[in-house]
């Protein structure tokens, strides 16, 4: 589990195998994972969620729209990216606080219940 602070966020997070399942040569139908909708839906209003994902920009507009029509918000995707790893680098507070984390879940498995994933602190 992860412990985050009170604070204003900003969500990273990937499309395929983990909100959507992997969809790698775009040839079937969009299908939402399990507990995708429940997780984005538990970040707070106030948390910006960037998504990512290698699907090229040609695919943007049929993305946006699953992504919609799932009623899974975001504020920004970044189309186009390698497909390999992806690295956050981050400063931590002077108090000590963490300001980067990960969390790698199993391909087109779909994500735990917030609680379960996150908590949330007085920090």
């Amino acid at each position: 589990m992860i412990e985050l602070s009170n604070l204003g966020k900003t969500w990273l997070i990937d499309i395929d195998g983990t909100l959507l399942r992997h969809n790698g040569y775009m040839s079937e139908a969009e299908e939402v994972l399990p507990g995708a909708v429940a997780f984005m839906n538990a970040i707070s209003q106030g948390d910006r969620i960037v998504l990512l994902t290698a699907r090229s920009p040609e695919h943007e507009a049929m993305t946006r729209q699953a992504l919609q029509s799932f009623g899974i918000r975001f504020d920004q995707i970044i189309f186009g990216l390698p497909t390999g790893e992806r690295i956050v680098i981050n400063d931590a507070k002077p108090s000590g606080l963490q300001t980067a984390h990960a969390v790698n879940l199993v391909r087109d498995a779909g994500f735990p219940a917030f609680g379960e994933l996150v908590r949330i602190t007085d920090k």
